[in-house]
């Protein structure tokens, strides 16, 4: 399972048999461990038992590449319901949203105008936004948007920089004059080596040296990794700089590496819990097990159950 190739899973992922498969039955076989649910609900009491254990927790309604503005804007809807559900049962949570489910492929200013919304929102129940990053080909537009809430004075808001593509180390210089919040990712969408590290060995590279060049630049960072090496090295870099514990953390999806969530929390670190939620959690499961193949194994012994 080890060696199966990403491009294999994600092409099978497209497999109009597999998605009716897995629809009818994907929440049951295991996809429930990756994703709090279909509805909102069940995923604040998803939010509420990782706080019961120490766990900071964000949530995103999946879903992007919208092209409708009516469905833009239902799902703004349905984030400004988030954060007030949130405020109301004092969780700690905040979202992190793609500014292709806010209408960034239909006009750049409605997805400006939706997102700048939001977390006017936010701000008003002491929240915070986390843009997410996406495909390389809304890389500009993104850090044009987050830049631009930025200098217009919100404070609640933060963006996200991916290791594997070479332009990142320049649009973190370009960033850190802001006093940015960042969270630093290896990358999850399939891109062409022309623009993007193809070995794992380089993508972990340029993750080290970005997540130091950023906490040393004065950004906040969420190290966004579940691999132990990098957050190991993480750790010895902060203490070595004398990097106080309130200028990063560490990020994780839900459902990998629980145990070492917790083992963090426990050394006292603070540790945010990636926890997204809703009917479009198909896409996101497919590249799931695209990073990580040991998860196709949990799928499969439960298929086998």
């Amino acid at each position: 399972m080890r060696n199966v190739p990403r491009t294999a899973i994600l092409a099978a992922a497209r497999n109009p048999l597999a998605r009716r498969f897995m629809s009818r039955y994907g929440m049951r076989l295991g996809a429930a461990r990756f994703v709090a649910g279909e509805t909102l609900d069940e995923c604040l009491d998803t939010l509420a038992g990782l706080n019961a254990k120490g766990l900071h927790a964000n949530t995103t309604l999946l879903g992007e590449d919208v092209t409708s503005r009516n469905e833009a804007e239902s799902v703004v809807a349905a984030y400004l319901t988030t954060l007030d559900r949130i405020a109301e049962r004092d969780l700690r949570a905040n979202v992190a949203l793609k500014l292709t489910q806010l209408g960034l492929l239909i006009d750049e200013e409605l997805a400006y105008a939706n997102v700048a919304r939001l977390v006017a929102h936010a701000a008003e129940r002491a929240n915070f936004i986390r843009i997410d990053m996406e495909h390389s080909s809304v890389v500009d537009a993104t850090l044009r948007i987050y830049r631009r809430l930025r200098e217009e004075g919100h404070a609640n808001v933060g963006c996200v920089l991916q290791a594997y593509l070479y332009r990142t180390p320049q649009d973190l210089d370009a960033l850190l004059p802001l006093r940015p919040n960042l969270r630093v990712v290896k990358g999850a969408y399939l891109e062409s080596p022309e623009i993007a590290y193809p070995a794992k060995a380089d993508v972990d590279a340029a993750y080290g040296t970005l997540m130091e060049q950023a906490l040393t630049g004065g950004a906040y960072v969420a190290i966004a990794t579940h691999d132990e090496r990098l957050i190991e090295r993480a750790i010895a870099f902060t203490s070595k700089n004398g990097i106080p514990a309130d200028r990063y953390e560490f990020q994780m999806l839900y459902g990998v590496r629980p145990q070492l969530q917790l083992d963090l929390v426990r050394r006292g670190f603070k540790v945010l819990v990636a926890t997204p939620y809703g009917p479009q959690w198909y896409p996101y499961l497919m590249r799931r097990l695209a990073e990580r193949p040991a998860n196709l194994l949990f799928l499969l012994r439960n298929l086998f159950r």
